[in-house]
């Protein structure tokens, strides 16, 4: 097994795992775990398909992965409607 092949491995992995915590109710889709898991998975995954020079799967990791940490520095807005 090449050195992409583990790296792409474990980066799917992670992805999986934070699916079905997900799906199982065990990760809110809203918690910093989720959305971390989710943007180291597919940094990783990225980083992978480089390696191997498949560059679709470049751009939509890297778009997940940017998705993800920009969701992760999300700063919550105010909600209750006391906008003045």
């Amino acid at each position: 097994m090449k050195a992409s092949d583990i790296i792409a491995s474990i980066g799917v992995i992670i992805l999986l795992i934070a699916f079905l915590l997900n799906l199982y109710k065990k990760l809110p889709s809203s918690s910093k775990v989720y959305i971390f898991m989710n943007f180291l998975g597919a940094a990783i995954c990225c980083f992978s398909s480089y390696l191997i020079k498949f560059y679709p799967f470049v751009v939509l990791e890297s778009i997940w992965s940017l998705v993800a940490l920009v969701s992760l520095f999300k700063v919550p807005r105010e909600t209750s409607g006391n906008n003045k």
